[in-house]
C-alpha cells in the first residue's frame, strides 16, 4: 500500500494557524487534500497531527474532507510519521506538507513512478548529491511543490537511529545525512522555476497563494504548469516574498543540534 501523509499542526512558529487560514472559505488544508486525492497513485491519505487541544480543528476538517488522522508527538515527527505508518501498514510512504497548498498530483505521480521504476529507498525533487551529501536543491521545481517517497524499511531504520533534533524534526533527515545506507534517487524539472516561492510560512506567502487560487475556477486542480503559465504572464509576483530564506526553519533545527551535543557539527551544509 502506498501511504500519504501530510503533516499539519496549528503551532507553527512563523505563521501560526496557517493550515486553518481561508481561502475562498476553506483552509489551506483542504487544498493540500484535495490535491493529493487526484493523485493516481496513494491508495491512502491520512493527516499527521499533535496530541494538542488546539490541533482539534485539524482532526475535525481532515475528517470533513474525508481522510483519517494520527495523533502523535509535536517536537519529534519522526516519531509520529513512524507510529502512523505501523497503524497503516504501509510498504510505501508519500511525505507532504500542509505548507504546500498548491502541490501538483501529477508531480507526486512522477515521483512515484520514478521511485518504482528504479527501486529506490527514497527519492524527492528537493535535493542533490554534492560531495557524497545530499544539499537542499530545488531541482528547478518552484518552492511550496516537495514530494518525498521512501519505503517503510527506509523509515523505521531513520527512526531506530535518528538521534539529532533536526533529523527527528524532519522526517527523512537522517536517510539524506547517509546515503551510504539508502539508494537515494531525485527528479529535476526540464526548466528553471524555482525562483517562484508558494510555500506558506509568513503572512505574504499566504497573500501570494490567495491571488494565485482567486485567479482560477472553483476546485480548480492546480498543476505545476498551470502555475508556471500564471507566473510567465504576471512576473512581478514572485517578488513578493523574493526575500525570505526558504532555510529559516531547518537552520533552527540546526542551532537545536549544536545545543543538544557537546561536540557540535562543524559541517557547515544545509543537509535537507
Amino acid at each position: 500500500m502506498i501511504l500519504a501523509i501530510i503533516q499539519a499542526r496549528m503551532s507553527s512558529t512563523r505563521l501560526p494557524g496557517k493550515v486553518m487560514m481561508k481561502i475562498r472559505d476553506k483552509p489551506l488544508l483542504y487544498y493540500v487534500i484535495n490535491q493529493t486525492l487526484h493523485s493516481q497513485k496513494i491508495d491512502k491519505i491520512v493527516v499527521a497531527t499533535t496530541n494538542l487541544q488546539q490541533d482539534d480543528q485539524i482532526v475535525q476538517a481532515a475528517n470533513q474532507y474525508g481522510v483519517d488522522t494520527y495523533r502523535g508527538s509535536e517536537e519529534d515527527v519522526l516519531d509520529r510519521y513512524y507510529q502512523c505508518a505501523i497503524k497503516y501498514n504501509p510498504n510505501i510512504i508519500v511525505r507532504l506538507t500542509s505548507d504546500n497548498p498548491l502541490n501538483d498530483p501529477h508531480l507526486i505521480d512522477k515521483c512515484m513512478s520514478e521511485f518504482e521504476k528504479n527501486h529506490f529507498d527514497y527519492i524527492s525533487n528537493t535535493n542533490k548529491q554534492e560531495n557524497k551529501h545530499n544539499v537542499f536543491y530545488q531541482c528547478g521545481y518552484p518552492l511550496g511543490f516537495a514530494v518525498e517517497v521512501f519505503t517503510f524499511t527506509a523509515l523505521k531504520k531513520s527512526w531506530g537511529n535518528a538521534k539529532k533534533p533536526s533529523e527527528r524534526e524532519h522526517v527523512t533527515q537522517y536517510i539524506l545525512n547517509n546515503p551510504q545506507f539508502f539508494k537515494i534517487g531525485n527528479i529535476e524539472n526540464i526548466t528553471d522555476n524555482s525562483d517562484i516561492r508558494l510555500s506558506v510560512d509568513h503572512q505574504v506567502d499566504f497573500d501570494l497563494v490567495k491571488i494565485v487560487i482567486e485567479h482560477f475556477e472553483q476546485n480548480e486542480i492546480f498543476t505545476l504548469e498551470k502555475i508556471i503559465s500564471f507566473f510567465n504572464k504576471n512576473p512581478k509576483l514572485k517578488q513578493m516574498n523574493s526575500h525570505l530564506d526558504f532555510r529559516e526553519g531547518y537552520l533552527k533545527s540546526l542551532e537545536k543540534d549544536k545545543s543538544s551535543s557537546k561536540n557540535p557539527t562543524s559541517n557547515s551544509h544545509i543537509y535537507l
